[in-house]
């Protein structure tokens, strides 16, 4: 359906705004065909960013190459370069047959048979048949939303950019058209770069995460990558439903003391002599690393203070004294408000961050 899709890639690319850096020196290279997920939380740059892609936005410097040629000062027109919104921006006075053909007439060089065919090739593809005749007023949020899919897709661009698609969405559509995505990039083969702050869109949606903050790139790689091996606190509590426990702990004779706890974790010695020379790290462990076992020098204390059954699974929010902790845990499991737990964990479950830069140090 699509063409032969495209590279990108941006070479220490900034863009300044009053005196302000939006984005500050990011260098992306997104592969041919390659689902991409710029994520991060508002105001980080990750829409400067897909809009510098496009050509709607000139860099301040750097440079950007699509397909290894010189695009910077390409306009978006000469781009070949297809941009979904937030909003849907249909005509409404046109119905979804004519909102899908209208870019193809307006460009004059293609032919009746040709427009047909490619519209025929998109409501196959995102199931539109049934509401071809439908105005935008009749259609419902998610329906919508693949008519703007499906006017990018007419187009066979070499690039597909997604700017919050699913952001205007109820819970249930959101879920549903995040399979829409997915089997659309299966099928289409297509170069995307997906924009959104909802992390849980670009863990399950992407092949590879690029996570921003403050302009810049805190980590790239794959959504297990980020999840499993956070680069730095802020990937570690941004990435993850519920967020990383982190709290900051010392080492002492007796191995890791949790500060706020007023509790120590012992650990190995091979695990001690690696940061001997850090007198305090910040603790990040996961809820679902927690266990709950039986009083021990390796569990903690805590009293339940929350409990959030959820079907698949059941959150408690706990407190030993100054700390509060998340666990994940197994939704049979039965617990009440103000009870007594003791929770134990594996060392090799830790994340430790240097407590200065936040910078991971496993």
């Amino acid at each position: 359906m699509a063409t032969a899709p495209s590279s990108i890639e941006l070479r220490n690319v900034s863009k300044n705004y009053l005196g302000s850096e939006a984005v500050d020196s990011v260098s992306i290279n997104i592969h041919k065909g390659e689902f991409v997920v710029l994520v991060g939380p508002s105001g980080c740059g990750k829409s400067t960013i897909l809009r510098m892609i496009a050509g709607l936005e000139q860099p301040t410097s750097g440079e950007i190459f699509l397909d290894g040629k010189d695009a910077t000062s390409l306009e978006p027109k000469d781009r070949d370069i297809a941009m979904v919104f937030q909003t849907h921006a249909l005509y409404p006075h046109m119905t979804v047959l004519q909102n899908l053909e209208f870019g193809l007439k307006l460009k004059g060089h293609y032919s009746s048979s040709e427009i047909r065919e490619r519209v025929r090739e998109t409501v196959e593809i995102l199931d539109l048949e049934p509401i071809l005749d439908r105005k935008p007023k009749h259609l419902s949020g998610g329906q919508r939303q693949r008519v703007a899919l499906g006017r990018a897709i007419v187009r066979k661009p070499r690039i597909f950019l997604f700017d919050e698609p699913l952001s205007n969405l109820d819970a249930k559509m959101r879920n549903q058209m995040r399979v829409e995505f997915g089997r659309l990039h299966t099928r289409l083969q297509a170069t995307m770069v997906f924009v959104t702050h909802d992390q849980t869109e670009a863990m399950t949606m992407g092949d590879r995460i690029i996570c921003l903050a403050d302009g810049r790139i805190q980590q790239v790689g794959t959504p297990m990558e980020l999840y499993s091996h956070p680069a730095n606190e802020f990937v570690a509590s941004f990435i993850g439903v519920p967020p990383m426990n982190i709290f900051a702990a010392q080492w002492t004779k007796d191995g890791l003391f949790f500060e706020k706890a007023g509790a120590s974790f012992p650990v190995s010695p091979n695990f001690a002599a690696m940061f001997r020379t850090m007198p305090r790290v910040l603790i990040g462990v996961r809820p679902e690393f927690f266990t709950v076992s039986s009083a021990s020098p390796k569990s903690i204390p805590v009293t339940v203070e929350v409990i959030e059954p959820l079907g698949s699974e059941t959150l408690l929010y706990t407190q030993c004294n100054d700390l509060s902790l998340v666990v994940r845990v197994s939704p049979l499991a039965k617990y009440e408000v103000g009870e007594k737990l003791y929770l134990s964990l594996d060392e090799c479950n830790i994340h430790l961050f240097d407590i200065s830069t936040g910078a991971g140090l496993l």
